[in-house]
């Protein structure tokens, strides 16, 4: 089984998006806004709110979410414990497609570790 370059896909879509971010400033600048509303720490914290976005893009299939919120969990501290909590109300609401998308996203949880040191 081949592994999926989770980083690698990141960085394609950023490639992707710079001629899009270039032609559509303004609606670039508006979704970076709502981005950092909506995930910034309230009454309910940005750990929680990135689990829940990770959550929302695996019963959407998205790998593009899978990698940047993996990205972010793990800038925020988040265990492999919570994780796992995470992942099982997503098969639990998802179902079947849900558990294929458990999968990438425990090897992507793995691959995209900080490296200790």
């Amino acid at each position: 089984m081949s592994t999926f370059d989770h980083s690698g896909l990141m960085q394609d879509i950023n490639e992707g998006l710079k001629q899009f971010r270039g032609s559509q400033p303004e609606a670039m600048q508006g979704f970076a806004q709502l981005s950092r509303a909506a995930m910034s720490a309230g009454a309910i914290s940005g750990k929680h709110k990135e689990l829940m976005a990770l959550a929302i893009g695996i019963t959407q299939h998205c790998s593009g979410c899978i990698a940047f919120h993996i990205k972010a969990l793990h800038k925020l501290g988040c265990t492999r414990a919570e994780l796992e909590e995470m992942l099982a109300v997503c098969v639990y609401m998802g179902g079947g497609p849900a558990l294929m998308y458990v999968g990438e996203t425990v090897k992507a949880w793995e691959a995209m570790a900080p490296v200790a040191g």
